[in-house]
């Protein structure tokens, strides 16, 4: 798989250390508007970066990064930047006929009359809104692979497809056990019921980081967050996950992206509660 990364900070530089040491990546070019970051990340990757190049890259620039994608065939364009660039990205991969992956989704927008009253412009609107001219190119867009959305979203079909019969709450946490004394608050918790009977489950996935700065020179929150578009890309490379349009992580099947993130030497856990 050849790969456009837009974004060298840290987790677009953690998407390229573990992204290294796995055999799917035939070239990830790395792409960054301050071209000293894209190759300082590919340099630190020293003997494993030979299948890595720096790129200057405007990410707004829709017409340079279609360029970019063509000049270097490119498969996936792969979105590590802030999120205010996500349209533009997207639409450069759709007008180049690449896949697109991202961890951020493109931005909300209060209602403009009624702003405390209903809803106006959602987190992912416009992407969703442009599923047909997606399915008709035939390529996919995956959209919030990152953690939440991302994993939570892995986790979410795992419980309902695997776990229970069904489901009455979901509770998602990032980056702490938060408790609120007096209160039944959980996180990352599943409740609902299986077999006619009332059933708990607790879904987690923890990196510590001792581990991923000794392992990966990455801190755990951004290696964390890299991990998983990481996992996305060897799915669609190997065909174990596959679409057209404009999806989210919840639209595929999870089995194997869990069993692939245990592979990668990060387990998820899973514990009865109650």
């Amino acid at each position: 798989m050849r790969v456009l990364l837009v974004g060298a900070g840290g987790v677009g530089t953690a998407v390229t250390r573990i992204a290294a040491r796995r055999g799917f990546l035939a070239h990830m070019v790395v792409a960054d508007y301050d071209i000293s970051r894209a190759e300082a990340a590919v340099a630190a990757l020293k003997e494993r970066g030979d299948r890595f190049s720096a790129q200057h890259l405007d990410a707004s620039d829709v017409d340079a990064v279609r360029r970019v994608l063509a000049e270097h065939e490119c498969e996936v364009l792969l979105n590590a930047t802030d999120p205010r660039f996500v349209m533009p990205l997207f639409n450069a991969a759709l007008s180049a006929g690449t896949h697109y992956l991202d961890m951020a989704m493109s931005l909300s927008a209060p209602h403009a009359s009624r702003p405390y009253e209903e809803c106006g412009v959602k987190l992912g609107d416009q992407q969703f809104g442009l599923a047909h001219s997606w399915e008709k190119s035939g390529c996919l867009a995956l959209v919030g692979m990152g953690v939440e959305p991302g994993l939570s979203d892995v986790f979410a079909r795992y419980a309902a497809e695997e776990l229970f019969d069904q489901i009455e709450e979901i509770g998602i946490r990032d980056g702490a056990s938060l408790t609120v004394e007096g209160y039944d608050f959980a996180p990352t918790w599943v409740k609902g019921t299986k077999d006619g009977q009332p059933r708990q489950v607790y879904l987690y996935h923890v990196v510590d980081n001792q581990w991923s700065m000794h392992e990966y020179g990455s801190q755990a929150v951004v290696w964390q967050t890299a991990i998983n578009p990481v996992v996305a890309l060897e799915l669609l490379a190997t065909g174990a996950w596959s679409g057209k349009g404009v999806l989210g992580p919840e639209a595929l099947p999870p089995r194997p992206f869990l069993d692939l993130l245990t592979e990668y030497g990060s387990p998820w856990g899973q514990r009865e509660q109650g």
